[in-house]
């Protein structure tokens, strides 16, 4: 909670002082020091804390509960307490907006649909990226006389875009097989 009162803050550009005094213009005084404190896991945040201070910074409880800071290592158990160690941000936010369960069946749902939106999501960004290699092939000797023009570059930042994004997809979609494997074989 700490991080995610932090980020949204500066999300919205307010300083501590300015989300106070949201917060007491919307009937819930809580000092710029509450916040502080908050922010520097000094206090514990309540669910009053929550509620009010999410509807200040224009977001949802849902996602403060599970936002996760950008530059956390990756956890060596569960992302909140009681939980499975293998639910990810995503499902995390799922479960708790009540749109999903953790009950294994439900989970082995969850991973399959994952696995199946990664499926397609790799095929379009396949599908793109032969494209741009045709145009490329297309231009043939023009690539190499224009090679300092625009259009050129773009289409070479395009490919290089598309190559980066194929690859994390494909990271994540093996990822995202090898814990249905899992699920699924715990069923065994």
């Amino acid at each position: 909670m700490s991080d995610a009162i932090t980020h949204y803050r500066q999300l919205r550009e307010f300083t501590r002082d300015e989300l106070s005094y949201v917060l007491e213009m919307a009937g819930y005084p809580l000092s710029a020091d509450a916040i502080g404190l908050m922010e520097n896991r000094e206090r514990g945040v309540t669910v009053d804390d929550l509620v009010a201070l999410a509807h200040a910074l224009d977001t949802t409880p849902a996602v403060m509960l599970a936002h996760i800071p950008i530059d956390m290592p990756a956890p060596e158990g569960p992302l909140a307490t009681g939980l499975p160690a293998d639910v990810d941000q995503a499902e995390l936010r799922a479960w708790i907006e009540g749109k999903t369960t953790l009950d294994h069946d439900a989970r082995v749902r969850w991973c399959e649909e994952k696995v199946s939106r990664l499926r397609v999501r790799s095929a379009h960004i396949e599908e793109q990226l032969q494209g741009a290699y045709a145009e490329i092939r297309e231009l043939g000797e023009l690539m190499e006389q224009e090679a300092d023009a625009l259009p050129v570059q773009m289409l070479h930042a395009q490919v290089r875009e598309g190559q980066y994004a194929l690859n994390q997809v494909e990271l994540a979609l093996a990822l995202a097989e090898q814990k249905l494997d899992g699920l699924q074989q715990s069923t065994l």
